[in-house]
């Protein structure tokens, strides 16, 4: 089994460019920091951010969206959004905290990965290697989050318990979610499928030493990147300059440096 792009480092990533969103999303954060934006108090309508940050409302939408998972923003039907925090403490996916998500996913996933090399079927084995090779080709990010969380319960299949199988079932939108985020922000989805990869290759091997170090690798890159994000707004080696807008530069520059499509998750973006 080789480990050497998903676990021995590789070769050295080229620093990403920052999205339309992501540079949307830093200035509403820091906004919200600085205390521009008050608990209470209610953000600007969405027709009155775009204006003024010269974004399209679905680059907007996203933006505020992912304020929201970050426990800054609530948004109330009819009524707009609303700050609830001035800091970043612990991001929500679906009904569960981030923090509550990547403890039951080490306790579970990475027992789980043992098992399944020691008791994977050909048909699990050629489920799982169908899910990532659709993975390693999609473009769609929607698409992409779907078999994110697909392939993560066809290892649990593969442990042949069902207890395994039930638990990832009902933290499959929650895994849904977390992975949409980091397709969005942390320019995960190349290495992702890598790390997927060294996962499906310890089972093919039956080796359960091997499979659980890639799922322990994956869970680790995992909560570094989303670690990286709530601190800082970005993942190391993000080139935040290239697109970043501050006060007195508009998000117009990072719309047009980065393209509206790549904040809707273009190739190279992903979780």
């Amino acid at each position: 089994m080789n480990l050497s792009d998903s676990q021995t480092g590789g070769p050295v990533p080229v620093p990403r460019r920052v999205s339309a969103m992501e540079a949307v999303l830093a200035h509403l954060r820091a906004a919200v920091e600085r205390g521009e934006y008050a608990v209470g108090d209610k953000l600007p309508s969405e027709a009155e951010l775009c204006r003024t940050l010269e974004v399209s409302r679905p680059v907007l939408r996203e933006a505020l969206r992912a304020l929201q998972t970050m426990g800054l923003t609530v948004s109330r039907t009819g009524k707009g959004t609303f700050v609830v925090a001035n800091t970043v403490e612990d991001p929500t996916f679906g009904d569960y905290a981030a923090s509550d998500l990547m403890e039951v996913r080490r306790h579970v996933e990475i027992p789980v990965a043992g098992y399944a090399a020691l008791r994977r079927t050909p048909e699990n084995l050629d489920r799982l290697t169908r899910v990532l090779e659709r993975m390693e080709r999609e473009t769609d990010t929607t698409a992409w989050v779907a078999m994110d969380s697909l392939f993560h319960l066809a290892v649990a299949e593969a442990a042949q318990n069902p207890v395994f199988r039930r638990v990832i079932e009902e933290i499959r939108d929650a895994l849904a979610r977390q992975s949409e985020f980091l397709n969005e922000l942390g320019g995960r989805r190349e290495q992702s499928d890598r790390e997927h990869r060294a996962i499906v290759e310890a089972l093919v091997d039956g080796s359960e030493s091997d499979a659980v170090a890639a799922m322990s690798h994956h869970l680790d890159r995992v909560e570094t990147t989303l670690t990286a994000i709530v601190r800082t707004g970005t993942p190391a080696g993000t080139a935040t300059t290239a697109t970043g807008f501050g006060p007195a530069t508009s998000a117009a520059a990072a719309s047009t440096a980065a393209g509206d499509t790549a904040a809707a998750g273009a190739p190279g973006t992903g979780a």
